[in-house]
């Protein structure tokens, strides 16, 4: 009991410890990894600036081609646009001969019509070349005279293909060639190079070069063939 109240030594004074050391200053990097990051162009950051500027280039490309989707949806929806048709109406030819030298002499006349079937839609044709080919060989080439062509329309075109060439055929081709001499009809392709731009309203597109391909059976018109073929009217294949 006596010992209850008498001091303790180790307890008397003043308790000097370890110094408490100062707060850690906190780094607020704003969700950054690696000190910086990609919406923070500060210091020598250049690599997380270039990701920012390629994140944003993304993103507009994206947001173009949505846009541009759309407009092309709703352009279609209003003006529902329809193929162009080509035929060749007529044909006539009158010469053509090839001498033992792979010189060509022919004389070719090609009537086409184009429809326009579209009720919306009108057509620059700012350029139009008619090729001649025998084979897969070309042996001429002729040019329609540019027009715009308004809402279901059908006009008439023609091309005259008329000259001298030198054509040099496979072993193949000439053998077609002797067949179509005996029979009076001969197959030649007239193939089609256009440049045209559409109208909408008061918008008007790019340029388009589609490609036509017309395969015909023409008849020979001289006074030694008697074979009776008469042209037929054809339908042309289009390539957009």
């Amino acid at each position: 009991m006596g010992d209850r109240h008498q001091p303790q030594p180790h307890l008397s004074g003043a308790y000097y410890g370890p110094s408490i050391p100062p707060p850690t200053k906190t780094s607020h990097s704003h969700g950054r990894r690696g000190g910086c990051g990609c919406c923070s162009c500060l210091g020598d950051c250049l690599g997380c600036c270039g990701c920012c500027i390629l994140s944003v280039i993304f993103n507009i490309l994206i947001t173009l081609a949505i846009v541009a989707g759309i407009a092309a949806l709703i352009i279609w929806l209003i003006f529902r646009p329809n193929a162009i048709k080509f035929h060749v109406t007529d044909a006539k030819l009158t010469t053509f001969t090839l001498d033992p030298n792979n010189n060509l002499r022919y004389n070719l006349d090609l009537n086409f019509t184009i429809r326009n079937p579209n009720r919306r839609i009108g057509v620059y044709y700012d350029q139009i070349e008619v090729r001649g080919y025998y084979g897969d060989q070309r042996f001429s080439n002729g040019n329609v005279s540019p027009f715009y062509q308004g809402h279901k329309n059908t006009t008439e075109v023609g091309s005259k293909l008329q000259g001298q060439n030198l054509l040099v055929l496979s072993g193949g081709e000439r053998k077609d060639l002797d067949e179509d001499l005996k029979s009076g009809i001969y197959r030649i392709d007239a193939k089609l190079r256009l440049r045209v731009r559409f109208k909408f309203g008061l918008i008007k597109s790019w340029r388009f070069k589609p490609k036509i391909r017309c395969e015909l059976k023409v008849p020979i018109s001289n006074p030694n063939t008697t074979s009776g073929f008469q042209f037929q009217r054809t339908k042309c294949d289009v390539d957009i």
